[in-house]
């Protein structure tokens, strides 16, 4: 089959016959459905498939795994980070009761967040995620500023951000960078008290990225890791070239530098139209949703998405 004999009305189809996490996500992004009709889609990521078999496994407790953070990729944390993904509702009080003990147990005295047992300092990405998942669900706590202030303060003069700064780092890192701000973004797009700030933040972080073409050394424009260019689900902590996209369209920021890793996403699209899971993050999972070398709905759904938007920018 040839990409031409898959036409987008053909592959939305086939999108809309996964699962609930997928089709809710088609119906925003690709369908521009009512707002009543994705919603109601939405609910049901509480209820079937995917989600309701990964939170079904929460303890009554509100955990995953005896330790918030650790274990990759079944620990609270990450588990946390994949219902975000898939959508569960905010304000869900399972949710609720987990981003609580992110902030009770996890909350340092600098403002960040500490879920280790073993390096004893806020971990600026743990951050990243805690501010994007207590956002996303919708947690009414005034400590979720405290993250925010943490985050601005730990940006480096080349507008991104290293989890090594402490250590001596003085040049972003693309993976922490990418985690702080799906965080900053999730936040503002909250109404967060530090919009003006946040925005700030967030487009020299995205000029970090930009200078990079997302994926390529700024001095030598070589690639700094093949992975980067891998299409996986779920990301885990890790950045890659659909990711960033992906997160460049929810904060509506086009720039002519994207030109390079829209590219490079389109030259991975398959002659069916689709495009497969290249790659997975090693490390134990609660279960498998998609099949390296498969098409993989999660990827063709961000990638038609994130199309659509460059093609309308």
């Amino acid at each position: 089959m040839n990409r031409s004999a898959t036409g987008r009305g053909d592959l939305i189809e086939w999108l809309m016959e996964g699962d609930p996490a997928i089709r809710w996500q088609a119906q925003r992004d690709l369908l521009r459905a009512p707002d009543t009709k994705w919603r109601a889609e939405q609910a049901r990521v509480a209820s079937e498939g995917w989600g309701t078999r990964l939170v079904t496994l929460q303890g009554d407790d509100g955990r995953w795994t005896a330790r918030l953070y650790g274990k990759k990729w079944t620990s609270t944390t990450y588990s946390m980070v994949l219902l975000r993904r898939m959508g569960l509702p905010s304000r869900d009080p399972r949710a609720l009761q987990a981003c609580q003990l992110f902030l009770d147990e996890g909350l340092r005295p600098d403002g960040g967040i500490d879920l280790s047992v073993t390096t004893g300092r806020s971990e600026t990405c743990l951050t990243g995620m805690v501010l994007g998942l207590s956002s996303w669900f919708a947690v009414d706590d005034p400590r979720r500023e405290e993250l925010v202030a943490y985050l601005l303060n730990e940006q480096l003069p080349d507008g991104g951000w290293n989890c090594q700064r402490d250590r001596g780092a003085t040049h972003s890192s693309f993976h922490t960078t990418t985690n702080v701000l799906e965080g900053l973004r999730e936040y503002a797009t909250a109404d967060g008290s530090q919009g003006d700030q946040i925005l700030t933040a967030e487009a020299a972080g995205r000029e970090f990225l930009l200078e990079h073409h997302l994926y390529r050394s700024h001095r030598t424009g070589k690639v700094v890791d093949p992975r980067m260019l891998r299409l996986s689900f779920p990301p885990r902590w890790r950045h890659d070239i659909l990711r960033s996209l992906d997160y460049f369209r929810s904060a509506d920021a086009p720039d002519r530098r994207l030109g390079d890793p829209i590219d490079a996403l389109e030259s991975r699209r398959r002659p069916d139209g689709r495009w497969p899971l290249q790659q997975r993050h090693p490390g134990q999972t609660w279960f498998e949703m998609e099949e390296i070398g498969d098409p993989s709905r999660w990827n063709t759904l961000r990638a038609l998405r994130v199309l659509d938007w460059w093609q309308a920018s």
